[in-house]
């Protein structure tokens, strides 16, 4: 079996500011940026979670700085003049975060809920991520009100606690419908939610005299409910005849592309039937996971 080489080294170094190169400089708008002072006040409450990753530069004892440059200006004007680093053992430009799917909302609430039962207080989390503790509430209790199966459909989801609000005013299935909606629409906006709310049945929400929205008629209503019925039975007949369809056209453009490469069938449809010929050229093209030949 082959071997497989390790990244970076083993160990975690604590390495002095004046031996770590910069690979770029942070800009004015990333220094005043939220999220800047949010690592700000996460490292000063709870200090640096996430080592520095460096390679060693070519000469000397100096190393380039491959990730975490904020991290880096943050601990530097905290007054700080070393940091827990991790060395690449290759100049690549490589990180990890490059291959991290970022903390989506759900998974923040799981993260805040965790810290909490294990005697974390809400005033420190609100410390540690720069928001105040009514924000730290309110990501807490997100899910409540919220189906199990929904939120386990949209725990990878950029869902935010806008849309959440409106899922909590309807009743379960109702919420696995709108929660599939927005998967197959690719569309998690707050928006988007207070649509689909706006188009649920009265006996579908938890409390259906509360339907009413200001701005919207009952007529405006009513008639956004006979088109999304109309348009979630359009897509749920396409989502079905969409595997069949596409299997019917792969197996017309394999028997295309034999045909085609018969020189006789292929010059005749050349000489009598051009549009034709141009048409299943185009059938196979489009069926084919190779790319197109560019012209020397």
């Amino acid at each position: 079996m082959a071997s497989v080489k390790i990244a970076f080294q083993e160990r975690v170094r604590s390495i002095s500011f004046d031996r770590i190169l910069p690979s770029k400089m942070l800009s004015a708008a990333v220094t005043e940026s939220a999220k800047y002072k949010r690592i700000a006040a996460s490292i000063l409450e709870v200090g640096l979670v996430e080592p520095l990753i460096l390679a060693e530069a070519r000469s000397g004892d100096a190393f380039t700085l491959l990730d975490g440059h904020v991290r880096l200006a943050v601990l530097k004007e905290q007054g700080a003049v070393e940091a827990r680093c991790i060395v690449a053992k290759d100049d690549e430009a490589f990180t990890y975060n490059k291959r991290v799917n970022r903390l989506q909302p759900i998974q923040e609430h799981y993260m805040i809920v965790r810290a909490i039962e294990r005697g974390v207080s809400e005033a420190k989390l609100a410390r540690a991520l720069n928001v105040d503790v009514g924000s730290i509430r309110t990501r807490r209790h997100m899910l409540n009100g919220i189906h199990d199966d929904v939120a386990e459909l949209l725990k990878d989801k950029p869902v935010g606690i806008n849309a959440f609000q409106k899922l909590r005013k309807m009743k379960a299935m109702r919420q696995l419908e709108v929660a599939e909606l927005m998967i197959s629409a690719n569309n998690y906006s707050a928006t988007y939610a207070r649509a689909l709310l706006v188009t649920t049945k009265p006996a579908d929400l938890v409390k259906p005299e509360a339907k009413a929205i200001r701005g919207v008629s009952p007529e405006q209503i009513e008639r956004l409910e006979r088109e999304l019925a109309a348009v979630s039975e359009d897509f749920h007949e396409l989502e079905t005849a969409f595997g069949d369809d596409t299997l019917l056209l792969v197996i017309a453009a394999g028997f295309l592309e034999r045909l085609l490469t018969k020189r006789s069938i292929e010059t005749f449809l050349a000489n009598s039937h051009r549009e034709m010929l141009e048409t299943f050229r185009s059938v196979v093209a489009a069926t084919s996971l190779d790319p197109p030949a560019q012209a020397a």
